[in-house]
């Protein structure tokens, strides 16, 4: 099998190029500019379409920068999945986002998301995300799978994002607040374990896929301390004081908010879930 994966500077594309090994064989191709329009793709089974514009503050963009997320993210992505389709490429996979059902609750009150939850995007980049889909949904044939994966937070070595910030801070802070939420999280192998199965079966739809344990923001905080060999004490109390604080800053409802993926809407029966948390979290400590 032939992977075509678009964007070289992915970190999803490159953790699964890196995963692969030599199972299956890999090209990456960047979409910067009109060259890539110019080579033909039909040597390729598969397309791994993880190029696009990542989350930002939203609240520091211009609308000219606006406009861009939408020209990568919908326009682009629907570019990309019209040459595979005419070059016979046999499945698209579309690296879509848990930011198209908006974003995360706030402390207290839950957010489980199960297939039938209808995407509500919060800001331009949920909403650019979900364009992104439905421009490339109305391509599929008997002959040309689309796949969607909306991924919640993906975490691993070299990630980015809020994980390295919760790592680095488990590992010298002594104290952390004990919150009560719910966050469904994916390990970078097992997601790139589901997308090996995804092309091995040939697979269409929307998936989300996750991990099979759901955890909270501070528990994880007081696992990668253990797993760093640190420890770290979660000091309750301070529930109402982080209700209060995000009404100020979003920034804490993205740390502390809640964003459940429910367990029966991640089709784990296919068995991509080759790490447990703890495992995963041993793995990312000691390397």
């Amino acid at each position: 099998m032939k992977i075509l994966i678009t964007g070289k500077n992915s970190y999803i594309g490159n953790a699964f190029a890196e995963y692969m090994g030599s199972s299956f064989e890999i090209e990456k191709c960047s979409l910067r500019g009109s060259d890539w329009q110019n080579h033909s793709w039909a040597e390729f089974d598969v397309v791994l379409h993880v190029a696009g514009i990542a989350h930002s503050d939203v609240s520091h963009v211009t609308a000219e920068e606006q406009n861009r997320y939408y020209e990568v993210n919908r326009d682009l992505t629907r570019r990309a999945a019209e040459k595979a389709k005419e070059d016979g490429v046999k499945q698209f996979i579309y690296l879509s986002s848990a930011i198209v059902y908006g974003e995360s609750s706030p402390i207290g009150q839950p957010k489980i998301i199960t297939k039938q939850t209808e995407p509500t995007p919060a800001n331009f980049y949920g909403d650019s995300k979900l364009q992104g889909e439905n421009a490339i949904l109305p391509l599929q044939t008997d002959d040309f799978q689309i796949l969607i994966i909306r991924t919640p937070m993906v975490y691993g070595k070299n990630a980015k994002g809020n994980f390295p910030k919760l790592l680095k801070l488990a590992r010298v802070s002594p104290l952390f607040p004990k919150i009560r939420n719910q966050r469904s999280m994916i390990y970078i192998e097992n997601l790139c374990e589901f997308i090996k199965i995804a092309a091995e079966k040939n697979l269409n739809g929307i998936y989300l896929p996750q991990n099979k344990e759901i955890i909270s923001t501070s528990e994880l905080v007081k696992l990668l301390a253990e797993e760093s060999g640190k420890k770290v004490i979660l000091v309750p109390g301070f529930q109402f004081v982080f209700k209060m604080l995000a009404h100020i800053t979003g920034y804490i409802n993205k740390i502390f908010g809640n964003l459940e993926y429910e367990q029966e809407a991640s089709d784990q029966e296919l068995g991509y879930c080759k790490y447990s948390l703890r495992e995963s979290i041993k793995r990312i400590c000691n390397e």
